[in-house]
Order: structure tokens, then C-alpha cells, then sequence
């Protein structure tokens, strides 16, 4: 399986002077060309130009999210040289954020510890509550009991004049 290392650089924020390039887009595209040129010169692939949010403070207590545009580039890492680099790079105490917080790290995933393939032990006893239907409720159309209204017959044998 071909392994990659990546670069992100920012992308250029203004164009570069140069003879014969008159244009703002020419220059903008001339700072471009030499960017992704001296990166290929080191090895490194273009892979796409991205842009992010970046959380800044500002001020004493608020923060404001900048848009920046960045370059991704990768380059294909040798199984010598990824061991090579593995072996020689010293482990990194963990990071920060500016507020003092650990930044987070991967972890092992589940195929890396056999406890994990386990199901976890039930947190309470099994609800022994009754149940919620009656045990002669057994889906059969019940229909409610006939009401008869009690019949007042009037003393005019039934007819009434007005």
C-alpha cells in the first residue's frame, strides 16, 4: 500500500513583480507558478488549493474566524524511508492549544485491543415492569358496551301541539 507525508503551505496573498508581466492576474498567477514549481522541485505532488476557517482571538476575550487559502502538496513516503523516519523522529510530547488544552491524538482503534471486540457488561438489572397491555387484550375488535338512554313518554300519549 503507497504511503504519502503531506505539506500545506498558504497560498501566495499577492502577486510577484516580474519583467513583461504587466496584470495583477498575471502576477497573482506568476507567484502561483513559482510556489507549486519549487515545491515539485523537492518532490512534492500538488494535490488541491484549500480554504479553511482559522479561529483567531481578538481582543481580550473574543475570537473571529479568518478564511485562509491554502496549497496541499504530497509526496509518496519509500518503506525505507518511513521506517527511516519513524526510527529517527524522537516521540513528541502532546500539544497545546493557546489556552493550555491537550490537543487531541489518535488512538488505537478497536481491531488494536481484543477487549474491545467484547460487548460491554449491561449498566442495570433487566426492567421486570409489568406489562403495558392486558393479558386478555389479545388483538381482538372489542366493542364498548351498548348505552340505552331511559325513553320519557310525555302524558299526551306521544303527540305534542303547540
Amino acid at each position: 500500500m503507497a504511503r504519502y507525508e503531506y505539506k500545506v503551505v498558504p497560498a501566495p496573498a499577492k502577486g510577484t513583480k516580474a519583467k513583461g508581466v504587466k496584470t495583477p492576474e498575471g502576477r497573482f498567477a506568476l507567484s502561483v507558478e513559482e510556489l507549486l514549481n519549487l515545491q515539485a522541485a523537492e518532490g512534492w505532488e500538488y494535490q488541491r488549493a484549500e480554504l479553511l476557517p482559522s479561529e483567531e482571538k481578538a481582543g481580550l476575550t473574543g475570537s473571529t474566524t479568518n478564511w485562509r487559502n491554502v496549497l496541499v502538496f504530497r509526496r509518496l513516503i519509500d518503506a525505507e524511508d518511513e521506517r527511516a523516519v519513524l526510527l529517527t523522529q524522537p516521540l513528541e510530547a502532546p500539544k497545546h492549544d493557546a489556552d493550555g488544552v491537550a490537543i487531541a491524538r489518535p488512538i488505537p482503534g478497536p481491531e488494536a485491543t481484543p477487549e474491545a471486540s467484547r460487548a460491554p457488561a449491561p449498566i442495570a438489572e433487566e426492567v421486570n415492569d409489568p406489562p403495558l397491555k392486558r393479558s386478555e387484550d389479545d388483538g381482538a375488535v372489542r366493542t364498548p358496551p351498548l348505552v340505552t338512554q331511559p325513553v320519557v313518554e310525555s302524558g299526551d300519549g306521544g303527540s305534542s301541539k303547540s
